[in-house]
């Protein structure tokens, strides 16, 4: 039987990555870094450690899913603390916002390889995000962070599909953001739009929903979800049950966008008025 295809992707990456000899996977619990540390601690064993950034920005269901699955690789992990509505540049939340947070990082796991008798920084960068408007991927280049998914030519269907054949729990887990993605350009962040945009998620997921985001436009929340979620959202009481636990974080009024989830999706810019 021939192999998989994507197996000459995994082999090449294996390869990458053991010639790295000593590594820090900047680890989210997202199915990037998560395959990328999974590799790392096959390849390298104990020389292979995720650390992950806790800070005001980092939801806590991500900390708890990145824990538990670190376990289950059985790598080597790490937690420290940031830090970043510390930063002047980052609260003001301009376009540069997700290259400052990147920085802050990239700056600490610097500091941490000594510690850790690290070689080299790595990301859960793939293929299909460089065709993207990534600042995070600008800071990365600066600190000297590679990207051994890009290297080795992967993108986010083939990580999925080697990660679940690989057996990682969380090789179908929707991609995830930092809170600070829900606050629209231009609008400070502070630690209270933070918190508030956290528990109305979770609100969500209590209910069953899988893949959200909620929107923080002042006294409306946007609820964003997947177009295979959108029917759900009003069944039976669900919809009124939503709305009154997420006004009871302050919210005026509660809403469902229509075109679902998207990336960025805080970020669009209204439409043209016609002429």
């Amino acid at each position: 039987m021939q192999p998989h295809p994507l197996e000459h992707k995994l082999l090449h990456l294996r390869e990458i990555i053991a010639a790295m000899d000593s590594v820090l996977v900047a680890y989210s619990g997202g199915i990037d870094s998560t395959f990328v540390l999974k590799v790392a601690h096959d390849e390298l064993g104990n020389s292979a450690v995720g650390i992950t950034a806790i800070s005001p920005t980092f939801p806590a269901i991500e900390l708890e899913t990145a824990t538990r699955v670190a376990k289950e690789i059985g790598a080597r992990h790490e937690l420290v603390q940031t830090d970043q509505l510390t930063i002047p540049a980052f609260t003001e939340n301009d376009a540069d916002r997700c290259f400052h947070c990147k920085t802050d990082l990239y700056q600490l796991l610097g500091t941490l390889r000594e510690t850790y008798a690290s070689a080299v920084i790595v990301d859960g960068t793939n293929l299909d995000d460089l065709g993207d408007d990534r600042p995070g991927i600008k800071a990365a280049r600066e600190w000297g962070v590679r990207s051994p998914l890009v290297e080795a030519g992967l993108t986010k269907s083939d990580i999925r599909w080697l990660a679940k054949d690989l057996g990682l729990s969380n090789w179908d887990k929707p991609a995830a953001a930092c809170l600070s993605s829900r606050i629209p350009r231009g609008i400070t962040i502070t630690r209270e739009k933070l918190s508030r945009v956290e528990q109305a998620e979770e609100v969500l997921f209590a209910e069953g929903v899988r893949h959200c985001r909620v929107r923080d436009h002042g006294e409306i929340a946007r609820i964003e979800v997947g177009q295979n979620e959108l029917a759900r959202m009003l069944e039976g009481e669900r919809g009124t049950r939503i709305s009154r636990r997420v006004k009871e974080l302050g919210f005026r009024f509660v809403t469902i966008d229509l075109e679902g989830y998207r990336p960025g999706g805080v970020s669009i810019d209204p439409p043209r008025q016609a002429k």
